[in-house]
């Protein structure tokens, strides 16, 4: 049984150690911080943590680190979140309020979240399982270049050009528009895959082949917005912390490029909205990102599902900062997502 000055020891060690990535020693505690006891006693108090596996002592020093257990009854007990400052706050209600549709928003999510806590930040889609087709436009780009445009009433927005055989005039383009929209338009995206097979029988059939090759350009599009998918940013800052790896950070690397994997452990955190948690070490260790911390959270888009948001990095990382920075930047999305119809 850990006492509870032994826990204040423990926070001690995982709050220097992330600020210094060096071993913290009892001198060293007694020092910097005020436990009214002497070195002894914190020696006493660290052996106790090393016998329950909560810090460990590296090869080439005497002071000692926090090992994954460690980490995790850290973050734990946190009962206090480090703020947001001002500045921080104000940043994200500017920097995503310029955004223009949903891939922008995103995008600006992910970067300013990866600047704040200097980890990969990674946002995943809403699930477009339950979005609808809002509207379907379709422009003319030359005789016989079409492109087909799909917004859906999370907001997103998705575009494919397309080469079709015979020349078409404004007034056919404004015909194919408004008869897609007449049959696609407030269907599910399940529904509207699911219509598109049978679209040529509500046009005429010398336009059959026409409407064959955009119904398969709007299949694409709405596969497209079915499938879960990851923005990521800040892959340069694993390279700033590779000392925290003892191997590679290639498997890492990978793991982000390829997405199922992270989308996969996501899913695992059962993580809800407003909610962060936390994924650490060998928690995942399946995943082959043993070395790696994840903390994340919930945010949702209006008529879209859950979906998840978070920053990756080394268990050397933050947490009370990384969290805070999460929750705060996933509420704004939130609310930013909901408050508008962004198409």
């Amino acid at each position: 049984m850990v006492s509870e000055r032994s826990l204040e020891v423990l926070r001690v060690i995982v709050e220097d150690y992330v600020a210094s990535r060096e071993p913290v020693g009892s001198k060293a505690i007694v020092e910097r911080h005020s436990f009214g006891v002497s070195a002894a006693t914190i020696r006493n108090d660290m052996a106790q943590l090393e016998e329950e596996e909560l810090i460990a002592a590296p090869h080439t020093s005497s002071g000692r680190v926090p090992t994954d257990k460690g980490y995790r009854v850290f973050v734990d007990q946190l009962t206090e979140l480090r703020p947001l400052s001002a500045g921080q706050r104000q940043a994200i209600e500017v920097f995503l309020g310029e955004a223009v549709d949903l891939d922008d928003v995103l995008a600006r999510t992910v970067r300013l979240l990866s600047t704040f806590t200097s980890q990969v930040a990674l946002a995943q889609y809403p699930s477009f399982g339950s979005a609808r087709v809002r509207h379907i436009e379709v422009v003319a780009l030359g005789p016989t270049r079409l492109m087909t445009v799909l917004i859906t009433d999370t907001g997103r927005v998705d575009q494919r050009l397309l080469d079709v055989a015979a020349p078409l005039d404004d007034n056919a383009v404004a015909e194919l528009r408004e008869r897609l929209n007449t049959e696609l338009g407030g269907l599910g995206l399940a529904d509207a895959a699911a219509k598109l097979p049978t679209l040529t029988a509500a046009f005429p059939r010398e336009r059959a082949e026409l409407i064959a090759s955009i119904a398969a350009s709007i299949g694409e599009q709405v596969a497209a917005n079915r499938q879960d998918r990851l923005v990521v940013a800040g892959s340069a800052n694993l390279a700033r912390t590779e000392r925290d790896f003892s191997g590679s950070i290639y498997p890492v690397l990978e793991a982000l490029e390829e997405q199922v994997t992270m989308l996969k452990l996501f899913g695992e955190m059962q993580i809800e909205v407003d909610e962060v948690r936390t994924s650490i070490g060998r928690e995942h260790e399946s995943s082959g990102l043993s070395e790696t911390s994840l903390v994340a959270t919930g945010y949702t888009a209006s008529g879209g599902g859950l979906a998840h948001l978070g920053v990756l990095g080394p268990t050397r990382m933050d947490y009370s900062s990384n969290m805070a920075a999460v929750r705060a930047v996933a509420r704004y999305l939130t609310r930013l997502l909901g408050e508008d119809d962004r198409g």
